[in-house]
């Protein structure tokens, strides 16, 4: 019967494909009136039922017009994560579980079209000659492509799916990964202009967590966002500039860089300057940006916010090798305020795990100290209506903020 089922959806797939005429527009309504003409002529030496010709129906339409298999994945808003290494073995996150998907693509041909569509929507190029390459889908999702020869089992697409409506903070404390407290906290920072950077594990929520603590950011403010690709969705202000950097192709277009983006944007009049992620020598720009009087945001992936400021030394290092490890780590404890880290704990909840202020002053052996603020703690494991078992635990006060110059400022006084 499965077999049957693919044959005919093959079939009227290349009838109505044969039968479009492609020196017209067509609407999608046309595309369906002949699928159902199809399926009504073909149908007849196979039952089916109303629900079966009606899934059916949909999956033509999207292998002609839309990605195919992916559309349906796309349109679930359930579904956070699609990975799908070559043609048979697709796997999808719901509610932070991995599942592998019942559905395949019929050919490795259907996926590199599939792959074509997605880069051709953002004017990007991938090949054999370029086999990797970073893009975004009309709905904001990430992807990331990696064809053959680098990849072994064929095209392998990774996408990473944001919510239709960005999260606010309310939802995130509705969520747990943030207390009431912590964000009259941090919003009073935002609003005072300390820069602030979000670190993280993969799929921790750093740019959801981004999204929502921008919404402190004044309105009246302008507001520069740099991305590789497009996903950083500011709402509420109107004086909003978003770049995204670009890759270099065939056709002879240059490579625009998240470091030439930057050093333009400082041209631009900004007051808050949003890196989406840095990951190697754009730290240093994004350090100047911090350091020449600009508030500024960012992102970047580690274990501890310990963990982050090697990092942030290395990055800044592969960006400018020449300078001295003390200057770059004096360029840091200035130039950032707060770090804010999050993770992903094992009950697939998400939360801030520690808050600390980076001190403007080296220790006696030229390391940068942190005073940590607030850190989460963990207490048991409570159940909840669903009868899923989920961490319990409070946020503790670690310390008091030292750096109050900016807050004084600004005329604002911490909560207590």
């Amino acid at each position: 019967m499965v077999s049957s089922v693919k044959n005919l959806k093959g079939a009227i797939r290349q009838q109505v494909v044969s039968t479009i005429d492609y020196s017209k527009d067509i609407s999608d309504e046309g595309i369906y009136e002949i699928i159902d003409n199809e399926l009504v002529a073909r149908s007849k030496c196979l039952i089916l039922s109303a629900s079966e010709k009606k899934r059916l129906r949909k999956e033509i339409f999207h292998s002609i017009r839309k990605l195919d298999i992916l559309q349906q994945l796309l349109d679930d808003p359930n579904v956070t994560e699609i990975m799908i290494n070559g043609t048979e073995n697709i796997f999808i996150e719901k509610k932070g579980i991995i599942t592998r998907f019942e559905s395949a693509f019929e050919s490795e041909e259907k996926l590199e079209d599939v792959v074509q569509q997605i880069v051709a929507s953002c004017n990007r190029v991938v090949n054999e000659s370029s086999p990797i390459v970073d893009a975004r889908l009309e709905n904001g999702a990430r992807v990331n492509i990696v064809l053959p020869p680098v990849s072994l089992c064929g095209p392998v697409i990774t996408i990473r799916r944001f919510p239709d409506k960005p999260i606010t903070m309310d939802k995130l404390i509705e969520l747990g990964a943030i207390s009431e407290e912590l964000r009259n906290y941090l919003s009073i920072l935002i609003k005072s202009g300390y820069n602030i950077f979000i670190s993280g594990g993969t799929g921790s929520g750093k740019t959801t967590f981004l999204n929502a603590l921008s919404d402190y950011i004044p309105k009246t403010k302008r507001v520069i966002t740099i991305e590789d690709n497009a996903e950083l969705q500011i709402q509420g202000v109107q004086n909003l500039v978003r770049l995204e950097a670009r890759n270099a192709n065939v056709e002879g277009c240059k490579e625009i860089s998240i470091r030439d983006l930057i050093k333009s944007s400082l041209r631009m009049r900004p007051d808050w300057i949003i890196v989406g992620e840095v990951r190697g020598g754009e730290t240093v720009d994004m350090l100047q940006a911090c350091n020449t009087g600009h508030m500024s945001m960012s992102t970047g992936h580690s274990n501890s916010a310990y963990d982050m400021l090697y990092r942030l030394e290395t990055m800044s290092l592969m960006g400018m090798s020449e300078l001295p490890l003390q200057a770059v780590r004096g360029q840091i404890c200035a130039g950032i305020d707060v770090i804010i880290h999050l993770g992903r704990y094992r009950d697939n909840s998400r939360k801030v795990m520690e808050i600390c202020e980076l001190e403007k002053e080296l220790d006696a052996s030229g390391r940068i100290k942190l005073n940590p603020l607030f850190r989460f703690v963990e207490e048991g494991m409570i159940q909840n209506e669903e009868h899923e078992k989920k961490i319990k635990g409070n946020w503790r006060k670690m310390g008091e903020l030292k750096n109050i110059e900016k807050l004084l400022s600004a005329g604002y006084k911490l909560p207590d």
